[in-house]
């Protein structure tokens, strides 16, 4: 009798070596010397503890079960190790210790352009990834008008996938992913890569997929999108389970943390701080909510005048970049997102050092709620230069706005516009 699990995993762990350097290259008598003198270092070293802050654990002890057919959303934050999880599941890396199984054949999508070779053709990629995934070839040409009809790229499907934008590449690659036969589907948050209407579309092939009794893995930051597609979630932090249960709770709990956490990174009134990553070439260290005066806000109230100073730091100069600033609800749902291109017809060059640029809001138009600010620099419609959209837990103060006695919260509503009613007396 087959068995109703898709994949187990049993106390996995996954430990990786920080700032340990690969060997250079040599002649071939240095090469010969290293191999010959390393057992002799490695009896010399044997006992010797290695030093805590060389190791780290992007997964620690971490143990599951999911059913066949289910929709199993994957959610944390940055670092959580959701995609180390994917990527042990693919069989990309082994863990370190625990095991998995997987029952069935497993497609993945981790990363844009995953198993493609650069040098072949769209057409020639799909029956590559076919075959990786064991299918005939007759199975692969049953798919292949539909694979090439979702992914939209009849024009460019004898060109070299080196030549392809990233927009295309991951439009082949998901449906390479989803159309062929597989019973288990891995996704990882490429789909932010693609535009809003060809990510309803995925969203959709996904949910179609587990109704056809096929298991999906979803790794997303976007919890309407978990909601929507999941029944199940499971919560990783720190690289360990801290929570798993229907899709609804485990976004409850996710959320419910994130806003304790998200609380420290304020320096106490309107201002919210970064630290860089080493050799980050570019990266917002700061923002900063003033008033009229250009004081910082203590306070940011509905209807309130507020002016978003953004400090950046760049490596390089660029002559045409950009900056965006977003404000998202707590579960995903992006409410502004305005840039200085291309939304607005704005240029910014970046100077190396730091840089400075403020987007003014007459009246705050946001009710009274908690939500987060997303930051990014950009080369406009060319590439990320930065992103982060989790910058700081935006808290946003009730004001009797319309002098009613009655302030809008956001359990009400989530914008506060300037309106009126016109009766017919």
């Amino acid at each position: 009798m087959m068995s109703d699990i898709a994949i187990r995993a049993e106390s996995l762990g996954k430990m990786y070596r920080i700032g340990a350097r690969r060997a250079p290259y040599g002649r071939f008598t240095e090469t010969l010397m290293r191999a010959l003198v390393a057992p002799m270092r490695h009896l010399r070293d044997l006992g010797k503890p290695v030093p805590a802050e060389e190791l780290i654990w992007a997964l620690q002890d971490v143990s599951f079960e999911i059913k066949r057919g289910e929709a199993v959303g994957i959610i944390g934050r940055n670092g959580a190790g959701k995609s180390t999880l994917l990527k042990v599941l693919s069989r990309i890396t082994e863990p370190t210790t625990g095991r998995v199984e997987l029952h069935g054949r497993v497609g993945s999508l981790l990363e844009v352009g995953t198993g493609f070779h650069p040098e072949l053709t769209g057409r020639e990629n799909i029956y590559l990834n076919g075959a990786i995934l064991g299918m005939k070839r007759a199975e692969i040409q049953s798919r292949f008008d539909e694979i090439v009809a979702f992914a939209e790229i009849e024009k460019f499907l004898d060109t070299p996938v080196k030549r392809y934008s990233s927009g295309m590449y991951v439009r082949l690659a998901f449906a390479v992913a989803a159309h062929l036969e597989h019973e288990i589907l891995l996704v990882d948050e490429v789909l932010a890569v693609g535009d809003a209407a060809f990510q309803r579309k995925c969203l959709g092939k996904m949910g179609s997929v587990a109704r056809e009794g096929r298991t999906v893995l979803f790794v997303s930051h976007n919890m309407a999108a978990v909601r929507h597609l999941c029944q199940r979630g499971l919560v990783l932090k720190k690289g360990i389970v801290s929570f798993i249960g229907t899709a609804d709770q485990a976004i409850e709990s996710y959320l419910s943390q994130l806003a304790v956490d998200d609380s420290q990174n304020s320096d106490g009134a309107c201002s919210y701080t970064s630290v860089p990553s080493p050799g980050q070439r570019f990266a917002v260290l700061r923002v900063e909510i003033l008033d009229e005066s250009g004081t910082l806000k203590q306070v940011l109230s509905t209807g309130d005048y507020a002016r978003f100073r953004v400090v950046w730091h760049s490596a390089e100069f660029v002559e045409k970049g950009g900056v965006e600033l977003g404000i998202h609800t707590l579960d995903g749902v992006p409410l502004i997102q305005y840039s200085t291109r291309p939304v607005s017809d704005v240029d910014v060059q970046f100077r190396v050092g730091l840089n400075t640029i403020e987007l003014e809001f007459p009246q705050f138009p946001l009710a009274a709620g908690q939500y987060y600010l997303t930051i990014a620099l950009t080369r406009p419609m060319l590439e990320w230069l930065y992103h982060n959209d989790r910058f700081g837990l935006l808290q946003v103060a009730e004001r009797d706005v319309f002098r009613s006695g009655v302030p809008v919260t956001a359990s009400r509503a989530l914008l506060v516009v300037p309106h009126r009613w016109i009766t017919s007396s």
